[in-house]
């Protein structure tokens, strides 16, 4: 039997951290575009996008700043370019779904379902801040969802699955969200090989610890049996702890600026760092990674020649 291979993800920028909380977020096209092409030379085979607005690093949907990095990174890497649908809970669906649409990637995320998506705990560090939104964007999540109904799922299925053949990183943040995604499969609205994110430690969402992993791993095989991969993304302190526990249970791993700041006890001073970081585990655990090629056999992808840009 051929030796197991572990996907990383890599999640370059987000809209969780803002650039007051490091000097190292990328926030320009030129530093998205960089910090990618360094993680995928690093290992990463799955490179996850978010834009940010260059004036201020504030997040943006526009797609017209997606495409100032999308294709320098497609040109540089044959990594997988996994767009968000996400994006933030301060923008609309069609928002959310503009970058997508005009990429038509071999991949995106998409949340199931919706959910409190906290971020204003990270008030409570005292900071200097640089924009004036950075605060007002955390304070809002006290008080906004982020919606994504079954009518919203299954439009973005429909547009992007069917339409521009995108897969899916499906992103659970709970168990409830296996469920979801259950009921999509049943329906005949999506098939495997599914590439599940089990999400941890979001505030409003399962907390990171290794019994929730266990939980979610253990209703996913339920749920899925061997049609499915999973991978793990933990938030801020936890991700290394527990996404080196989902690699050693089977699983594929996330790291990234988006998910946690931090390489050790210091900041990461690029995404790659976090890369590195965990392929020197992966390897003490005898693990090969799975370059970008087989990814997409395993993720039974597209192809990087039919994206639309």
């Amino acid at each position: 039997m051929a030796p197991r291979k572990v996907i990383i993800t890599c999640a370059v920028t987000g809209s969780v951290h803002t650039p007051s909380m490091s000097p190292y977020l990328p926030v320009t096209p030129d530093q998205i575009a960089a910090d990618a092409i360094a993680a995928a030379e690093a290992g990463a085979s799955i490179l996850h996008l978010h834009a940010r607005d260059p004036k201020d690093g504030r997040p943006t949907a526009d797609p017209d700043v997606f495409m100032q990095f999308l294709p320098r990174i497609k040109q540089a890497t044959s990594a997988v370019i996994n767009i968000t649908t996400g994006g933030s809970s301060l923008m609309t669906l069609n928002q959310r779904l503009a970058a997508p649409l005009r990429a038509e990637p071999e991949m995106c995320s998409l949340n199931m379902g919706s959910m409190n998506f906290a971020l204003f705990p990270m008030l409570d560090k005292p900071r200097e801040w640089q924009h004036e939104w950075e605060p007002k964007l955390l304070e809002a999540t006290r008080d906004t969802i982020f919606k994504n109904t079954f009518a919203d799922m299954e439009g973005v299925l429909e547009r992007l699955g069917k339409g521009c053949g995108t897969r899916f990183e499906f992103e659970c943040y709970d168990v409830g969200h296996l469920y979801s995604l259950a009921h999509f499969r049943d329906r005949g609205l999506v098939s495997g090989p599914l590439f599940i994110q089990f999400v941890l430690g979001i505030l409003g969402g399962i907390g990171a610890d290794p019994d929730n992993l266990i939980h979610m791993k253990r209703i996913a095989d339920k749920l899925f049996g061997d049609s499915y991969q999973f991978s793990v993304l933990a938030a801020g302190r936890h991700q290394m702890p527990l996404i080196s526990i989902a690699a050693a249970m089977g699983g594929n791993v996330r790291v990234g600026l988006e998910d946690s700041l931090y390489d050790g006890r210091q900041l990461a001073k690029s995404n790659a760092d976090q890369v590195r970081r965990i392929r020197g585990i992966l390897d003490g655990l005898s693990l090969e990674v799975a370059t970008p090629a087989e990814a997409r056999d395993m993720l039974a992808l597209k192809g990087g020649d039919r994206v639309a840009f």
